[in-house]
């Protein structure tokens, strides 16, 4: 499968007057195909069934190396998967490769979740997000919060996914002053999550920086916390 013959297949499921459409939603200037991610889904899948991890890397690398939208996010499905064997470290260094061109919330959020797996996979990576933190690029500052979303998602974590909970939970306080739209919904989905498994976390992380917030931010973090625990 060569890149050309994978952005061909993309193309082929394209909607007709969809990239026009894209183009204009997601603001980015790249090119559109106008394929919808169902599609991109089947073909990644079929792709990763049939490749190599070194091929799949080398095809990932290369589709995002288009800058073309849909090739973009195919480049992250193919490496969206919560094992990756023998080894991820390749995996994990083309998505921290990646990081530096996020422009826009769809690619950056395909290739950030590609990124949770390869986090939960080893917690201290961790080490590595923590540098997106203080970035120019405000995509990379999101990316932090994005990547570490699922350990807000857990039930029953276990006392190192704790630790990595309140390391996420100390960059998001660190982001409370930052007006940026995105960065605040950033904030506000990553403590709803929590608060659907830790209530209590949640509700002591809005007492102490909940005032701080922009006003809808503050609204969708407390959406599943008792009224008296809100503000």
């Amino acid at each position: 499968m060569t890149p050309t013959e994978a952005l061909a297949q993309i193309e082929a499921a394209a909607l007709p007057g969809k990239a026009a459409e894209m183009a204009a939603y997601h603001k980015a200037e790249r090119r559109y195909l106008g394929t919808a991610n169902p599609e991109i889904d089947a073909l990644t899948k079929a792709w990763r069934a049939e490749l190599t991890l070194e091929d799949r890397l080398a095809l990932a690398e290369a589709l995002w190396v288009s800058n073309i939208h849909e090739g973009r996010i195919a480049a992250a499905k193919l490496l969206t998967q919560a094992r990756i064997r023998p080894d991820d470290s390749a995996a994990w260094q083309l998505i921290q490769d990646w990081v530096p061109d996020f422009d826009a919330w769809a690619i950056a959020d395909h290739a950030t979740i590609a990124g949770q797996k390869r986090v939960m996979a080893d917690p201290e990576r961790l080490d590595a997000v923590e540098v997106w933190t203080t970035a120019a690029n405000m995509w990379v500052r999101r990316a932090a919060l994005v990547i570490t979303l699922p350990f807000a998602k857990l039930a029953f974590p276990k006392p190192a996914e704790i630790a990595a909970r309140e390391r996420a939970l100390g960059w998001a306080a660190a982001y409370v002053g930052d007006r940026d739209w995105f960065i605040q919904k950033a904030i506000a989905s990553w403590l709803r999550d929590l608060s659907k498994h830790d209530a209590a976390r949640a509700a002591q992380f809005l007492a102490e920086h909940g005032p701080y917030l922009k006003s809808f931010a503050r609204k969708e973090a407390a959406q599943y916390l008792p009224a008296s625990d809100a503000s």
